[in-house]
């Protein structure tokens, strides 16, 4: 069999079409299917923390919508232009009271409210620790959010020093406490670095 020898500029096309599909495919990855992102502050201890590096499912919410206790990356509605991490405790037509501390949902469709059972990811310093705005207030008074359809509701699993949806305010200072499903980027799939901290996140059972 004889092998054809072919010019420098052929091998330099080669290399360079070989660079522009593989950046092709990278960039298709990132932008449809997973994304490294690293947390930067606090809002997610003991879950998340502090300089961590965590690789989102983007393609999760391509094919199906965000689940009660997903760990989320999105765009806030006070701050469009920056990412948080942050975890769905409200679905579209839930109705979400906060009142002694506590967490509790009417989901849709349900006549009755319940306790939210969140002590799979609430360190002892935030189970039954989550106040009204703002987070650290220790104010133990009651407040409901109705979700409109198409959003969420969101809060930090470090309940006493997390910006969330019970903080998330316009320009006009009124409250904006919910957040655009399209807002919403991708799952938190695993922790990637440190290494001594890899593993996936799990979906917490709540029971309904």
């Amino acid at each position: 069999m004889r092998l054809q020898k072919h010019g420098f500029w052929y091998h330099a096309l080669d290399v360079l079409f070989n660079i522009v599909v593989i950046v092709a495919i990278v960039a298709a990855i990132r932008t449809f299917i997973v994304s490294p992102f690293q947390v930067e502050g606090s809002s997610m201890v003991d879950t998340l923390s502090d300089k961590e590096y965590i690789i989102i499912n983007k393609f999760a919410f391509l094919v199906g919508n965000p689940e009660r206790g997903d760990v989320v990356v999105f765009r806030p509605p006070s701050d469009p232009s920056k990412y948080y991490v942050k975890r769905v405790i409200g679905l579209p037509g839930d109705t979400i009271m906060i009142r002694d501390g506590s967490v509790y949902v009417k989901a849709a469709g349900e006549k009755e409210a319940r306790k939210l059972e969140e002590s799979e990811y609430l360190n002892p310093r935030n189970l039954g620790h989550t106040f009204k705005h703002p987070p650290s207030s220790g104010d133990r008074g009651s407040v409901s959010y109705e979700v409109p359809a198409g959003d969420y509701f969101l809060l930090g699993d470090n309940r006493q020093g997390s910006l969330d949806s019970r903080s998330f305010m316009g320009e006009n200072g009124k409250p904006i406490p919910f957040v655009k499903r399209d807002d919403i980027k991708g799952r938190v799939w695993f922790i990637a670095l440190p290494i001594t901290k890899i593993h996936a996140l799990e979906a917490p059972t709540y029971g309904f």
